[in-house]
């Protein structure tokens, strides 16, 4: 027998970004403290971890569990892959997962779920609508060179990020009131500066350092084609005079740029991807409020920052939830 309420019903989409997910687990305590209730929930990535250990009823102690994890034993958890596409198995954190879902499968839940992930072989979509919440998250979060992807019914799953970053189409068939979207990829505020290290020392993860070769010209002319091209179509937005057959200088790097570890390379590389990927997405399916989470708010592999994170979560659910003029009531 259904149990009908009176509360307003909210289908959540959930985004991905790496430890930025746990600012997840604030936006549903925020949801939660207007009453509302959560009648179905997507995620991507973090955003599938999430949503899903909320939707089977383990989420209160999976954060219990990360908001007790310390610098040192997140490094312990990042078991390396010395073979395969990928830095990390996963498989500890993994366990710990699944201890606390116990073999939950998606089609028991008591909130419709749905975890996005891509396959890399036929370059499409999938939606995990059945089976092993556990094994729908492994797929979800597997960020491409960071965590290796998994091989299932000969696909080549990863991170549900590069091809939906925020997923709000699998909810068209839930009922609800209004649909709220967290996209973990935001711009950075004036006011927001990147969360101090709670712990001092390396980072987390150090990957080789990239170094961007010296930019040398093969072929001046055509770049100067180029240049009359585009300033003929109207696209050169230089207001400096370029003469035909003139080559402009082109600054010669020789310093890569501070701070900015490969695991930042890739992160900002998969963010510029995904957003663009979002914009097309949510063009067709608007949610009905977004909360932004800025990109800078922490590193990817932060996962000793549970606490801080879901503090940042529950604000921003705030802020956006109290502009917004539509929200339930």
């Amino acid at each position: 027998m259904t149990i009908r309420t009176d509360r307003p019903r909210i289908a959540l989409s959930l985004g991905s970004g790496g430890a930025r997910g746990y600012a997840h687990i604030g936006v549903i305590d925020e949801i939660e403290a207007r009453g509302w209730e959560i009648v179905g929930i997507a995620g991507t990535s973090m955003g599938a971890l999430v949503g899903g250990l909320h939707a089977a009823g383990g989420l209160a102690e999976y954060r219990a569990w990360a908001e007790a994890l310390t610098r040192r034993e997140v490094l312990r958890m990042m078991d390396p892959a010395f073979k395969g596409a990928g830095a990390i198995r996963a498989d500890r954190v993994m366990r710990k997962i699944d201890e606390i879902l116990d073999g939950r499968l998606i089609e028991d839940l008591p909130i419709p779920y749905t975890a996005v992930a891509t396959d890399l072989l036929s370059q499409s979509e999938v939606w995990f609508t059945e089976g092993r919440v556990v094994d729908a998250i492994r797929a979800s979060i597997a960020i491409p060179m960071v965590i290796t992807p998994v091989r299932r019914d000969g696909r080549l799953l990863a991170d549900g990020g590069i091809l939906n970053p925020v997923p709000v189409v699998p909810l068209a068939s839930i009922r609800a009131d209004a649909t709220i979207a967290v996209n973990l990829a935001g711009n950075a505020r004036p006011d927001n500066a990147p969360l101090p290290p709670a712990e001092p020392g390396e980072p987390l993860m150090r990957l080789p350092r990239l170094r961007l070769p010296s930019v040398h010209v093969a072929e001046p002319r055509l770049l100067s084609m180029i240049t009359q091209r585009l300033r003929a179509r109207g696209e050169d937005t230089d207001d400096a005079p370029v003469a035909v057959g003139e080559t402009p200088a082109l600054a010669t790097v020789t310093e890569e740029p501070p701070d900015i570890s490969t695991l930042d390379v890739i992160d900002r590389s998969l963010q510029t991807l995904q957003n663009t990927v979002q914009r097309y997405r949510l063009a067709g399916y608007p949610p009905d409020v977004m909360v932004d989470v800025p990109a800078d708010s922490c590193g990817v592999l932060d996962f000793h920052r549970a606490a801080e994170l879901i503090d940042v979560g529950r604000a921003l659910a705030s802020e956006a939830f109290d502009a917004w003029d539509g929200a339930p009531r």
